[in-house]
């Protein structure tokens, strides 16, 4: 897990559930699975999945593996083994193109967009409804967020 690795037994011990791709002995990919409030660094905002929600992060395909399938993979078989935990909703972020394409196929959808820019210590971030405006809502409800501009200090946190 490179420079995050010291953050592991934190995040297994606060409930966090990390999920691996292994291809020949080795590891391909790994991603994080949270039920409760995470901190999302990219857009500086917590999610605070509701109950039967998990938030599925942090998902890294080695370089080694990108583009073979890891990342769809692992998102799929986070997604199966959450709904066997009893949650009936995964909510992912997604900031890379190729990436981004493996999610509509897995059944994920557009909730919100964001364009956001950290400039001289403030976060600038214009928040955007996707076509379905119910699902929106409830993504705004679980980010505490409304689309619009959202202007602030930014700050950093190690999860």
């Amino acid at each position: 897990m490179g420079e995050e690795g010291d953050l592991a037994a934190t995040r297994l011990a606060r409930g966090c559930r990390c999920y691996v791709v292994w291809i020949e002995g080795a590891v391909a990919g790994y991603g994080w699975l949270s039920t409760g409030p995470e901190w999302i660094g990219e857009l500086q905002l917590e999610i605070k999945p509701r109950e039967r929600e998990g938030y599925i992060w942090n998902c890294v395909t080695l370089a080694e593996h990108r583009r073979r399938g890891v990342f769809r993979s692992l998102v799929a078989g986070i997604t199966i083994a959450a709904r066997r935990h009893g949650d009936r909703r995964m909510w992912i972020g997604s900031v890379a193109i190729p990436p981004e394409k493996a999610l509509g196929p897995l059944g994920f959808e557009p909730a919100l967009r964001f364009d956001s820019v950290t400039l001289v210590g403030m976060h600038v971030m214009r928040v955007t409804r996707a076509s379905n405006r119910r699902l929106a809502t409830d993504a705004s409800s679980v980010l505490a967020v409304r689309p619009g501009l959202l202007i602030r200090g930014s700050h950093r946190r190690r999860h």
